[in-house]
């Protein structure tokens, strides 16, 4: 084993500094990789020099690299960084490959430090050979460790979208499409995830097409073609995965059918009974927000009549009769009907989006009792809607900044956009034919500046000291029945169960895909 002290006398009394005299100095390269055995002295420069005379003794490039290796794998951490550093310089023609495979493998490291250089590294290659680059991180991600798959993976799902075009070619991206959707074959929930978001990202898939290609490979995740189980929480999870990654897909030219369509056969015939592994999540409630979303986006449906009606038969489940009233004309019974307005904002949506492509459903479609019970339902909602809208507007009035961030103005703003969302779709549905030109936004998304104006509530209308001056005109009675006048205090109660900042993924579950099958283990350098 060389010392350092010969080391230095081949570096620098000229042994290897002159370019024509190196390739006669194979010995003398020798010895330096042999420096890899040495203490701690010898190691650090053999790090260092290694790499800076590889070029010159490409028979030896084998031996220089597994030399390097074993610097990347010593115990000392200040020799491994060291060694890391210099890998790039490696990563030339036909080992651009093999660097790649190495790096990837080493992101498996605990060392902050130590994972950084790595991260370095494999940017710097990235720019010398990117195509070479990604055919070693996908390796990897194919067939190495759960540790480096996971690492590799979230390395692509935000240092790509960092690099310029000129490293990210149409060709570049045209292969990381083709190799991701190999890995889409075997995934975990937080995987495809972070799939989806690198593959959304790439310019190639920013076009009409680009974006179908992606809800396919979506589709293909959440098996339309199968029936769901209620009663199984990973399936369910997976689909509303699935659904939260195709969302932001969606658009005019782009169409959500398949999925709304399966959400109205499967999912909603099954809303009371679905599971979930998510603790404290209303299943219901979640569900019913995708199904809104992607409404506006449905393109022809084959079974248009029976899906409206099922979304038809679910609102009157969520919109209750009026109480009886006795003979003094008070309520038989103490406890009003409970307005479920979360729900019914989803599914009115819902209904009023699908109903636009078969807008005499409710005059041909609906029986006349069934009709006739529906209008009773809306009136009665209708009435108690108006009491919330007076009571929210009273309790929001006069107040701005600060005084709307805390928690319980938070929730009574919330309820303000549900209530008045609902109110303008009801109105709707009282014209004669039913109307389904209204637009609202629904009341968990940011709203529009040109509908923020439009629907931000006058002066008017919240009135100016302890009352308000005007109020949504009721809609006419068609009975004596009683207004549905709900306790005070109850916004909390009624809305606080449905976070409307909630979006995207809770936690990193990676749960509902399934386990990915048997890989190679614990890949050699």
């Amino acid at each position: 084993t060389p010392t350092v002290d010969q080391l230095y006398a081949l570096l620098f009394h000229g042994v290897l500094q002159d370019s024509e005299l190196q390739t006669r100095h194979k010995d003398a390269y020798q010895v330096i990789l042999d420096g890899v055995k040495g203490g701690p002295k010898e190691k650090r420069l053999a790090a260092q020099f290694i790499p800076k005379f590889f070029s010159s003794f490409p028979e030896l490039a084998d031996a220089a690299i597994n030399a390097q290796l074993d610097l990347c794998e010593d115990e000392d951490v200040s020799i491994r960084r060291q060694a890391i550093k210099e890998l790039p310089r490696f990563a030339t023609g036909e080992n651009i490959l093999r660097v790649a495979d190495i790096l990837t493998q080493l992101l498996q490291t605990d060392d902050t430090a130590e994972f950084n250089q790595v991260n370095t590294a494999l940017v710097s290659i990235f720019k010398m050979d990117a195509k070479g680059t990604l055919g070693g991180l996908f390796s990897q991600i194919l067939q190495g460790e759960d540790i480096v798959r996971e690492r590799a993976i979230k390395f692509l799902s935000t240092k790509l979208k960092t690099l310029p075009e000129d490293v990210m070619t149409k060709e570049v991206e045209d292969y990381v499409f083709a190799e991701t959707k190999k890995v889409l074959e075997d995934v975990t929930g937080e995987e495809f995830v972070l799939l989806m978001r690198l593959v959304s990202g790439l310019r190639v898939l920013q076009t009409v097409h680009g974006r179908q290609q992606l809800v396919e490979m979506v589709v293909e995740q959440a098996f339309l073609e199968q029936a769901l189980n209620p009663a199984d929480p990973d399936t369910v999870d997976r689909l509303l995965q699935c659904t939260r990654q195709a969302l932001p897909l969606f658009s005019k030219n782009v169409h959500s059918t398949r999925f709304v369509t399966y959400f109205c056969e499967h999912v909603l015939p099954n809303l009371s009974t679905l599971t979930t592994p998510v603790a404290d999540l209303d299943i219901q409630l979640e569900v019913l927000k995708l199904l809104a979303e992607m409404s506006p986006y449905c393109g022809d449906m084959e079974k248009l009549e029976a899906n409206l009606n099922m979304l038809f038969t679910k609102l009157l489940e969520f919109m209750p009769l009026p109480p009886e009233e006795v003979e003094n004309g008070e309520n038989s019974t103490s406890e009003e009907p409970k307005l479920q307005f979360s729900y019914v904002e989803c599914l009115l949506f819902g209904f009023h989006q699908l109903g636009r492509k078969l807008p005499d459903f409710l005059l041909d479609k609906v029986d006349n009792e069934r009709l006739k019970d529906f209008k009773i339902r809306l009136q009665y909602f209708a009435r108690g809607l108006q009491v919330y809208i007076r009571q929210l507007r009273v309790a929001l009035q006069g107040k701005t900044g600060d005084a709307l961030k805390t928690d319980e103005n938070k929730i009574k703003v919330v309820a303000l956009k549900i209530t008045n969302n609902i109110n303008v779709l009801i109105k709707d549905l009282f014209h004669n034919p039913p109307s389904y030109k209204s637009t609202v936004t629904l009341s968990w998304k940011p709203v529009q500046r040109t509908e923020a104006a439009a629907a931000r509530p006058s002066a008017e209308e919240m009135g100016s000291g302890g009352s308000t001056k005007k109020q949504i005109s009721p809609l006419p009675r068609r009975d004596a029945r009683q207004i549905y006048n709900p306790p005070s205090g109850k916004f909390s109660a009624s809305i606080g169960n449905f976070n409307y900042e909630r979006g995207g993924f809770r936690g990193g579950r990676g749960r509902g895909f399934g386990a990915r099958g048997n890989r190679s283990r614990g890949r050699i350098y």
